[in-house]
C-alpha cells in the first residue's frame, strides 16, 4: 500500500522532479571494471515487504533482457538507472528533493550488496537519510516511479540525463521502450 501511496504522489510531481532533474549530462563511466564478488546473501531494502527466507536468499541485482537489451534489475525484476548528472565516485546523489519522489533510490542494508549477473563493481554510499545507496562502478542506482511492473523501462532517457544500466555498469543509452 505504501508503494502504491509513494508511485501516485510520484506521478504527481513528476513535472516539478523532471524540471529539477534536466540539464546537461555529467560523468558517465567509460570502462568495465573487474568483476565484483558475491557477498553473503541478505535481505534488499529497496522493498519494503519482505525480509523471508525465500527472499534472503536471492540476489538483490541481476540481470534481465529488455526491450533496450540486457539491464540491471533488483531482486523483483524492477529496472535500475543512473541519472547523468551524478559523478562518479563522489560518493553522493545528485538528484534530491523532488527529484527522488520521481526517482526513488535503490537500497541495502548490507555493504555487498549480493549480484547475479552483474559484473560491474558494486558499492554503497550514504544517502541523506542515512540508508545505504547502491552504487555501480561508482555510481548511485535509481528506479523510477513510473515503472509500475517488473520489465517496465519506461524511464530509458528521460530528459536525456536518466538511463538504464547494463550489467557491465555502464549506461544504455540506446532507444527506449516501445510505446514510449
Amino acid at each position: 500500500m505504501t508503494t502504491r501511496l509513494s508511485l501516485g504522489i510520484g506521478a504527481l510531481v513528476l513535472s516539478a522532479a523532471l524540471a529539477g532533474c534536466g540539464g546537461s549530462p555529467g560523468t558517465t563511466t567509460s570502462s568495465a571494471p573487474p568483476p565484483a564478488s558475491s557477498a553473503a546473501p541478505t535481505s534488499a531494502a529497496a522493498s519494503p515487504s519482505s525480509a523471508s527466507a525465500s527472499a534472503m536468499a536471492a540476489a538483490e541485482m541481476k540481470v534481465a533482457s529488455s526491450s533496450a537489451g540486457q539491464i540491471v534489475v533488483d531482486s523483483k525484476g524492477m529496472s535500475l538507472y543512473f541519472f547523468t548528472k551524478d559523478v562518479k565516485d563522489s560518493g553522493k546523489s545528485a538528484c534530491v528533493d523532488a527529484c527522488l519522489t520521481a526517482w526513488p533510490i535503490f537500497t541495502t542494508t548490507s555493504d555487498a550488496p549480493t549480484v547475479e549477473g552483474v559484473t560491474g563493481t558494486v558499492g554503497t554510499i550514504t544517502s541523506p537519510d542515512g540508508k545505504k545507496h547502491v552504487t555501480l562502478n561508482g555510481m548511485p542506482l535509481y528506479y523510477y516511479a513510473k515503472d509500475k511492473a517488473p520489465g517496465d523501462v519506461t524511464g530509458q532517457g528521460v530528459g536525456s540525463v536518466w538511463y538504464l544500466v547494463s550489467p557491465t555498469g555502464e549506461m544504455v543509452k540506446g532507444a527506449a521502450a516501445s510505446g514510449y
